[in-house]
């Protein structure tokens, strides 16, 4: 998952008061018998593709420009997909500036401040209905593997979606209802993050659907492995360059 950087980040915005949050379950209520992509945000956490501040595990052998550059496609890939889904809502929740790699259609809300979980509750926090949580690092992702999510019967019987990432993470996570407290206190970015966060799902009661596994960009190897699984995607193409 990423949004995890390094940098500073901006400051939050504050979250729904409690009346949204109730109105937010009869959301979630009606969503068990609303189709899917009607009623389900999309939301994206990522960090401005900038050299020194994105991917640094990729350095070396990629120079830092090179890093800001894939994560740059990774990202533009990511946003592109997701704006060609049906969806209620598009959000990007980012640490730094909006810039060229951004598409119509999103609203843009600042990433906030403290560790990646509690980055990642704050911008469920301010989404109310069923959301489905991406970051910016799989550019791999398309509208067949979340059709699943969007589908009519999504949220039928259904309070959440979990997609594991192949170094342990997850890529996407899915809830019905976007309680914050889902997320904070799991440990990030270590090989049983995955797991944490699964376990967390199970613990609170929720029935939970899986997605297949992707393989996200953390480090060098991964760069020609994700860029396979997306021979058209422009994270590809890049890759391609860069390694001629």
């Amino acid at each position: 998952m990423a949004g995890d950087g390094d940098g500073r980040a901006v400051p939050a915005a504050h979250g729904p008061v409690e009346g949204d949050r109730h109105l937010a379950r009869h959301v979630v209520r009606g969503a068990r018998h609303a189709g899917g992509a009607a009623v389900t945000t999309l939301l994206v956490i990522a960090k401005e593709p900038r050299p020194g501040r994105v991917k640094t595990r990729l350095t070396p052998p990629y120079t830092p420009d090179e890093a800001a550059a894939l994560a740059e496609a990774a990202l533009a890939d990511t946003l592109h997909a997701v704006r060609a889904m049906p969806a209620a809502r598009r959000v990007l929740a980012l640490d730094g500036r909006p810039g060229p790699w951004l598409p119509p259609g999103f609203d843009v809300l600042p990433q906030g401040t403290g560790d990646l979980d509690e980055r990642l509750a704050n911008a469920f926090a301010r989404c109310t209905g069923p959301t489905v949580l991406l970051g910016m690092d799989t550019p791999q992702v398309t509208a067949g593997l979340l059709a699943p999510v969007l589908a009519d019967d999504a949220w039928r019987a259904c309070d959440a979606w979990f997609g594991p990432a192949a170094d342990g993470g997850f890529w996407t996570l899915g809830l019905a209802d976007p309680r914050p407290e889902l997320l904070r206190g799991v440990p990030m970015s270590t090989p049983r993050t995955g797991a944490h966060q699964r376990a967390r799902l199970s613990a609170a009661g929720l029935t939970v659907r899986e997605l297949p596994e992707l393989r996200d960009v953390d480090t060098a190897p991964d760069v020609p492995r994700v860029a396979a699984a997306a021979p058209h995607s422009r994270f590809a193409a890049l890759a391609a360059r860069l390694a001629r």
